[in-house]
């Protein structure tokens, strides 16, 4: 089945509180896709973020963002004053997030809102801190510890509390006990607000692609309650991390520093925090992006301490055993698998294993000293095309870069004479290909140069902050995009309602 989506943070949303939620704005978005004949909505991981304001690196992997929850349903609810959330602080950029005035406002705000909400007495909130109490004391218990120490990471935390002693984490429950709720309220109202906009645009025909990093954050809630799933040491201190080794692109490579699972501890265990992690993203998205795929085969391993990537060495990843263990345990589900980079034969053979879906990226495919598999022509009907990712810069940013060979190279490819022409095209391109799904970055439908650029990867800072023009979607704008849909047949007519949409998918391959 062919179709098509757009990749739009949620974070880039308009929005008068600073940075984009769950608010009008994200239904307004949702009724102009649907109009646009688009059937996909990917999104950036959902996650509270932590160092660098990046949704890659987040202090839990089951938690949501406080930043995305709704100001104007608390309004509506009367538990905030319109008067008190327009006082806030929230920069002036309107094209911009600035992260740091909205972790200063908007956590007081959220405060307010639990002193007046008497929460402990509902019904809906007490069954929803016992359906997640898996993850959401831990992770409560994590932020309250947190804050009452300034910020720090956990493993500079005392050492009876670091290592979660028992004596210690009920002196500290009992201690930090109203700030506990205080984080637990927060994921209640996420849970409840996404839950609703996911609703709306399942209703709409539009199913949300959500992505999965592969690894978690070292300063985590998952790294501090689970130290037994990563490769720590007896002090629950890393003996090597996560990264990418030397190539083109870096001559140092790229140290990530996530921790690394320890693989064996998880096959013993069935999996078993694995599957709770998957089974709550096909709970919370339709179709899962998994980051990083390459690392399930095969994963670069960086002594601590090292201040580079280089001097890392391969690791064997557990294989399609992960997989076919999944599908075992959670069906076949609608999966991508992000499978950028250097791929060995192993890598291939895996994707090909499992059926998922790869990717394709046009802004790779115009090399002109050789054929690659980027190049349309070469695809295969099981993958998703885009111009470019979260990680690419727009396609009018990225024509500025390109070598005067390349650019020339994809004029003549695309057949056209102009520049100006090349974003364009390359979205008919992407649409007009065999791939059975074309997701299109909405910075390029909206023509945008590098300034919308969203991440440029080993960088900090100046990350994550485009935010989209209240106007931007126009009419005109969705009509020309639901015109694109028809004529290179990817709208889909809306299906009966089943309660579930799904868009990519699995072709469930069994080794």
């Amino acid at each position: 089945m062919r179709r098509c989506g757009v990749l739009m943070p949620i974070s880039g949303l308009p929005s008068r509180f600073g940075i984009g939620g769950f608010s009008k704005e994200a239904y307004d978005f949702v009724d102009f896709l649907a109009a646009a004949g688009q059937t996909l909505w990917q999104i950036l991981p959902l996650g509270p973020t932590g160092y660098g304001d990046s949704p890659y690196q987040s202090f839990s992997t089951f938690a949501g963002s406080p930043y995305y929850i709704s100001l104007d349903s608390l309004i509506e609810e009367g538990l905030l004053t319109e008067q008190e959330c327009e006082a806030a602080d929230y920069g002036d950029n309107a094209a911009k997030v600035e992260y740091e005035k909205i972790y200063k406002t908007r956590f007081k705000l959220l405060r307010k809102a639990f002193d007046r909400a008497n929460i402990a007495q509902k019904k809906e909130y007490t069954d929803f801190v016992e359906e997640n109490k898996q993850w959401l004391k831990d992770y409560a218990m994590y932020m309250a510890i947190k804050d009452s120490l300034g910020g720090i990471s956990w493993i500079e935390w005392d050492e009876d509390i670091r290592l979660r002693r028992p004596q210690a984490m009920a002196e500290y429950e009992k201690k930090l006990a109203d700030e506990i709720a205080f984080y637990s309220y927060q994921q209640y109202l996420f849970a409840t607000q996404w839950a609703a906009l996911k609703s709306y645009a399942n209703e709409k025909g539009i199913s949300i692609i959500g992505d999965i990093p592969i690894y978690v954050a070292f300063d985590s809630a998952d790294t501090w309650a689970n130290p037994e799933l990563f490769q720590l040491d007896e002090e629950n201190v890393p003996i090597a991390v996560a990264g990418c080794p030397p190539d083109a692109f870096s001559a140092t490579g790229q140290l990530w520093g996530n921790p690394l699972y320890k693989w064996e501890y998880h096959e013993e265990t069935d999996f078993a925090w694995w599957m709770r992690r998957l089974a709550y993203c096909f709970k919370i998205y339709d179709i899962v992006r998994i980051d990083h795929f390459r690392g399930f085969d095969a994963y670069w391993a960086i002594p601590y301490g090292d201040e580079t990537a280089e001097f890392g060495e391969w690791r064997q990843g557990p294989g399609y055993k992960f997989f076919a263990h999944m599908k075992k345990t959670l069906g076949n589900r609608a999966v991508i698998a992000e499978d950028l980079g250097f791929l060995t034969p192993s890598v291939l053979k895996l994707v090909k294993k499992t059926g998922y879906p790869g990717m394709k990226i046009l802004q790779f495919a115009f090399d002109s000293r050789e054929e690659n598999d980027y190049l349309p022509h070469n695809y295969p009907t099981n993958c998703v095309v885009y111009t470019g990712t979260h990680d690419n810069d727009t396609v009018l940013g990225w024509i500025t870069s390109m070598k005067r060979k390349d650019l020339a190279y994809a004029r003549k490819y695309l057949g056209i004479t102009r520049n100006a022409e090349l974003c364009a095209s390359l979205i008919r391109v992407a649409l007009a290909s065999v791939a059975d799904t074309a997701v299109i970055p909405m910075q390029d439908y909206l023509e945008l140069g590098g300034e919308a650029r969203m991440n440029t990867p080993s960088t900090l800072g100046g990350n994550w902050e485009w935010r989209m023009e209240k106007d931007a979607c126009t009419e005109a704008l969705g009509a020309h995009m639901l015109e694109l849909a028809q004529l290179y047949g990817r709208v889909v007519k809306k299906a009966k309602k089943t309660g579930r949409h799904q868009a990519v998918p699995d072709s469930g391959t069994q080794g």
